[in-house]
């Protein structure tokens, strides 16, 4: 065989300081990062923002119709005339007139007494206020959008991990049943059912694969950070719990606060404002004017051949009384009023509908908090069964197949635990979306569940032995997802089992004859 080259010194040392930097585990991001990222970069958000900025601008223009409007004018005109001559001294005759005006003036115009723009102007602070709950929709909605992606990255792992520690495992098995089988302690069965079972792991494992990478993908186009690594949760898990544990209370609060619902009521009083709009329809307006003009006739006017200027100081007060409008104003009444009578209607709409997300959202929280207590018993019990498979396959009370069951069970339970998990935690964000008090402080609490250091664990390596082929014992990584304390199980005391009474003989009324 041909002599593998040896290293030199500095080169074996690179090699080591490149394998340490590769075992060192990468620093991740957490939440909160991710989040103001996202603040900065998701269009959505921005498009949000912008029609916020728009919306205040546009409720602002209401304050215009009750504050003073002031106008500047200035020109110059030239006139051309002729004026003729019919009756009198010099009957018949034409006298050209040419002259220049020249004018400028300031004029203002307030309000005295005008009911529809006061009601304009009522209408625009409510659509400011508007606006600002809209606002505030988005900024929860972006905060459970960037949640959900951070946590379904960190499922994606999980169940990566899991799947690579469990074809590690098959291997293990398959390589234990091809031993015995050559040795003769078993059937050439439980190596194909092991090699069926460790090719049906390769399939899930490049699958789980590309679900990490599509993960990936979606975090990173809403955080606008390619590359981005979520840092894991702390161990031990601590989850967040719903307080008060009432629903009615929370459905209570949401009535009280939800954006959507004051959203909703803002409409029924822009819409009773339209009302009184419509029914200023009839209502006089007074207006008080103020002016002052000059005008200049360097050389005269139609009237007079002297040079003229003239200094006007207005002052005056307006009124206007509408008498008939061809029935205008009567159908616009009827109009707005159907029209409120409609967004009383859709805030009714939108208080049942908060209140059921409300209900919705507390019970899948309890549900799923219920789960994973269920799921790190079933995890407990689940590696226990496998234990008890595995020594059972050692002594001959089990078969291959009851071993490698148990190992899809434990880590099945394992996978379904984690996303338990991260189900809770999204749950907690879900249900204050879903009652409106979602704010970056409670991010922050679940941001606190993480990992204080920032790192990541590395995910065990994909390799693994060919079809067919021993598998070697190669230590692998651990997954990525927390250590589970043991949980108390009782202890399993069956009764004695009775023996079975034996049947009563059948008793024959009639023998038959021979």
């Amino acid at each position: 065989m041909p002599s593998r080259p040896r290293l030199s010194p500095l080169s074996a040392a690179l090699a080591s300081l490149f394998a340490a930097l590769l075992a060192l585990p990468a620093q991740g991001q957490t939440l909160n990062e991710l989040y103001d990222s996202a603040r900065g970069f998701d269009a959505t958000y921005q498009g949000a923002r912008a029609q916020y900025d728009a919306s205040v601008a546009r409720a602002a223009q209401a304050k215009a119709g009750i504050l003073p409007a002031v106008g500047l004018t200035a020109g110059v005109t030239r006139s051309d005339i002729e004026i003729d001559t019919l009756t009198g001294t010099g009957r018949g005759s034409t006298t050209p007139r040419d002259f220049n005006t020249q004018n400028v003036g300031i004029n203002a115009t307030q309000p005295l007494y005008r009911p529809a723009n006061w009601a304009t102007y009522e209408q625009g602070k409510r659509q400011a206020d508007i606006a600002q709950a809209v606002f505030t929709v988005a900024e929860q909605d972006l905060i459970v959008r960037v949640s959900q992606a951070y946590f379904d990255v960190l499922a994606s792992q999980d169940s990566l991990a899991l799947v690579r520690a469990q074809k590690v495992a098959v291997a293990e098995q398959l390589a234990s049943a091809k031993r015995n089988f050559e040795v003769g302690t078993s059937t050439i069965t439980d190596s194909r059912e092991a090699q069926a079972r460790y090719d049906l792991v390769i399939a899930q494992e490049i699958a789980a694969e590309n679900d990490l990478q599509v993960k990936k993908v979606v975090l990173d186009q809403l955080v606008g950070r390619p590359g981005s690594v979520p840092v894991p949760l702390a161990v031990p898990v601590v989850l967040p719990t719903a307080l008060p544990a009432d629903i009615n209370a929370w459905v209570a609060q949401a009535d009280t606060v939800h954006p959507a619902i004051q959203q909703a009521r803002l409409g029924v009083d822009v819409a009773g404002l339209e009302v009184e709009k419509a029914k200023a329809g009839h209502k006089p307006t007074l207006d008080a004017n103020l002016g002052y003009n000059v005008t200049r006739n360097p050389t005269g006017t139609t009237t007079s051949t002297v040079g003229t200027r003239v200094n006007a100081t207005t002052v005056g007060v307006v009124f206007n009384m509408p008498l008939f409008a061809g029935f205008a104003t009567e159908n616009r009444i009827k109009e707005t009023l159907a029209l409120e009578d409609q967004s009383r209607s859709v805030l009714e709409g939108t208080r049942r509908n908060v209140a059921q997300a409300t209900r919705a959202a507390y019970l899948g929280l309890v549900s799923g908090a219920g789960q994973v207590k269920a799921l790190e018993a079933a995890e407990s019990s689940s590696q226990s069964a496998l234990d008890a498979n595995r020594l059972g396959y050692q002594v001959g009370v089990r078969i291959n197949i009851d071993v490698l069951n148990s190992q899809s069970q434990l880590f099945q339970t394992k996978r379904d635990l984690a996303q338990a998990r991260y189900n809770v935690l999204l749950g907690n964000l879900k249900l204050r979306q879903a009652n409106g008090t979602l704010t970056t402080d409670d991010m922050n609490a679940i941001n606190a569940t993480l990992a204080s250091n920032g790192s990541v664990p590395a995910v065990p390596s994909a390799t693994a032995p060919d079809r067919g082929t021993p598998a070697p014992l190669v230590p692998v990584a651990p997954p990525s997802i927390p250590v589970i304390p043991p949980v108390p199980v009782q202890p399993f005391n069956p009764p004695a089992p009775t023996m079975p009474m034996a049947p009563v003989p059948p008793v024959i009324l009639n023998p038959p004859v021979r």
